[in-house]
């Protein structure tokens, strides 16, 4: 049976928008305060509020987590005001595929520095607090969740960088929860396929790569990602869900 995260505090990356977004709601509906981290301020003060009208706990930082020095003090703000930290959802990310010989340099350091930079950098700085949350809190569990993407599993021509970065989110997370599993601290990974969010807005041809190598498919919402995550946090301590992959029904 599913327990709710009250008296429980996450923090989402991502938060402004897409899986990270739908995730924010989710927890804060299943009793989490929520920490928001991502750079856009607006968003996520406009995010904030909603989840505090709706009776809510939530704390907007803006920040760039390519910085490790953001990345740490984005961890330590949301423990300083929200008291603790039970659960972290990595979900910050960019998509900037194209043929290799004409991808320029730049688009291969920045999904570097935010699919795997950033979510190492705030994962590190969320240890401490995570592992003091496993001992201490009436479920004796916490939870780190990562996005991934079906690209970490599967290599694809003209998407090389994307898939050496989710390849290495996929692989760490593993080694993660190997490494953390008796001390009850799980680690898990999902790896979405097709959804519908903005990574397909950020490179011009994105979705016509993608059509022209799947064909057709009906995208998943984000908020069917935020589920699956969801139910791993909310799960008893016994139970601890290593790895989903989630694809839309109709995608090969």
């Amino acid at each position: 049976m599913a327990e709710t995260l009250n008296d429980t505090v996450a923090l989402v990356s991502g938060a402004s928008s897409g899986i990270g977004q739908a995730t924010a709601r989710r927890l804060s509906a299943a009793g989490a305060a929520v920490a928001l981290v991502a750079r856009r301020a607006d968003r996520l003060e406009q995010l904030a509020s909603q989840l505090r009208q709706e009776g809510g706990t939530a704390l907007a930082i803006a920040a760039d987590l390519t910085d490790s020095k953001a990345a740490a003090a984005a961890v330590e703000r949301t423990v300083a005001e929200l008291g603790r930290l039970d659960t972290l959802v990595n979900a910050a990310g960019v998509m900037l595929n194209g043929p290799s010989e004409s991808s320029p340099l730049q688009e291969w350091d920045q999904m570097v520095d935010i699919n795997l930079r950033g979510l190492m950098y705030v994962t590190k700085a969320a240890l401490p607090h995570l592992l003091v949350a496993a001992q201490d809190s009436t479920r004796t569990v916490a939870d780190v969740v990562n996005i991934s993407s079906v690209a970490g599993r599967f290599s694809a021509p003209t998407v090389a960088l994307y898939n050496a970065t989710k390849f290495a989110v996929t692989g760490a997370t593993e080694a993660w929860r190997q490494e953390y599993t008796t001390r009850n601290l799980r680690f898990s990974v999902i790896e979405p396929g097709r959804t519908d969010s903005e990574l397909f807005d950020q490179k011009d041809n994105s979705d016509a790569d993608f059509t022209a190598a799947f064909g057709k498919v009906e995208t998943l919402d984000a908020d069917d990602i935020a589920g699956a995550i969801a139910y791993i946090v909310t799960n008893p301590r016994r139970v601890a869900v290593n790895e989903i992959v989630i694809r839309p029904t109709d995608q090969p």
